[in-house]
């Protein structure tokens, strides 16, 4: 495995835990983990990247070793945490920015909004979420209260190992040595043995607004740099978003139909799939990402 070094700033007066890899003075790559990961879940797409990059991958807040936030997360945070890492590391300079799942999402949200800051985009799975309908809006925030009185947690597991063992279940593909080398990063050992996961359980509060789709385009549409998606042959994304032929009831169709409708409102975007991957497609397959990844986010540095 390429070394790794372990940092810890303030951004926005927010304690965060951030990995980089390689020498500061590469082309730098901003690397952004998907909900209830750890920035450390790229090290396997890093090792298989050819060139030399100094790739910048945070635990966003209440991830990993980065601080908890006593009132609950928010996606705005998440995107001014990035404008903050950015000016951190990279404050002159046009960036290369990649996210998985969620990481994605805040790479185009920021893509949009700071286009003269962002030279490459690319989104791992992160393709927005299903669209909501307003008139929801008071079944929402009323389940979010109701999630607010009750206490949440996340139990302990009998150990490390353990937790590896979840993450191979959770994902099939994944095999017993990158398990245990996530599982240490996902969790803490403590004194009796027993482990403990780093993410906050706030994190699987519900939301109370309702994701608007169209507000989410006009972000998308602002987007001037290249973009490129890479969807994972395997995923359940797709059915998940609910806007392809199968997730809307029927019973054939290109499942990335719905997905191919949302790239659309981006104005230089690529749709890529990565075969014999699921959702965590960096940890399936490290290489097929690498090798889809980087002659695009290196055409222009």
């Amino acid at each position: 495995m390429k070394p790794s070094q372990s940092h810890r700033l303030s951004l926005r007066g927010f304690d965060h835990h951030v990995h980089t890899w390689g020498d500061p003075a590469a082309p730098k790559l901003f690397l952004l983990h998907g909900w209830m990961d750890v920035g450390a879940s790229f090290q396997f797409l890093v090792d298989a990247l050819a060139g030399d990059w100094y790739a910048i991958a945070p635990d966003l807040r209440g991830y990993g070793r980065s601080a908890w936030q006593a009132q609950g997360y928010w996606f705005p945070d998440y995107v001014a945490d990035l404008e903050a890492l950015i000016d951190a590391f990279a404050p002159d300079e046009t960036v290369a920015l990649a996210g998985h799942s969620l990481g994605g999402n805040i790479v185009l949200q920021y893509a949009g909004v700071r286009p003269e800051r962002v030279r490459r985009v690319v989104s791992l799975e992160g393709f927005g979420i299903p669209a909501e309908n307003a008139l929801g809006a008071p079944e929402k925030f009323a389940a979010w209260l109701d999630a607010l009185a009750r206490p949440i947690r996340f139990a302990p597991y009998p150990g490390i190992e353990a937790v590896a063992l979840r993450l191979q279940k959770n994902n099939p593909r994944l095999p017993a040595d990158k398990a245990l080398f996530l599982a240490r990063h996902w969790a803490e050992e403590l004194p009796d043995g027993s482990a403990r996961l780093l993410s906050d359980p706030r994190h699987k509060l519900p939301f109370p607004t309702v994701y608007r789709l169209e507000e989410v385009y006009a972000v998308w549409r602002r987007i001037s740099a290249p973009v490129l998606w890479l969807a994972a042959e395997n995923s359940s994304i797709p059915k998940w978003l609910g806007d392809h032929p199968e997730g809307a009831g029927g019973g054939g169709g290109d499942k990335l139909d719905g997905i191919r409708r949302r790239l659309a409102h981006i104005p230089h975007g690529r749709l890529v799939t990565i075969a014999d991957a699921g959702h965590m497609l960096q940890h399936d397959q490290p290489a097929a990402v690498a090798t889809a990844i980087e002659p695009f986010l290196a055409a222009d540095r």
